[in-house]
């Protein structure tokens, strides 16, 4: 089980935050289906080259601040 939990809505805003930090990836890369966390972040570790710790890292402090532009 994930050590997180997104919600299809929030994931949208994360989302928009992922792809300001790495323009490179497109929506068709990160999708999601909610309770998939797991997947999603082994996804995103391969998309941006990074370990599953800067991954949890990057998506937790996305979701703390969601109605920041910020990540």
């Amino acid at each position: 089980m994930a050590e997180i939990s997104i919600t299809q809505k929030d994931w949208e805003r994360v989302k928009i935050k992922l792809q300001r930090k790495y323009n490179h990836l497109t929506d068709e890369q990160l999708q999601y289906t909610e309770g998939q966390e797991d997947t999603l972040i082994s996804k995103i570790m391969e998309l941006v080259h990074r370990d599953r710790n800067y991954v949890l890292f990057t998506l937790k402090k996305a979701l703390v601040n969601i109605d920041n532009n910020r990540l």
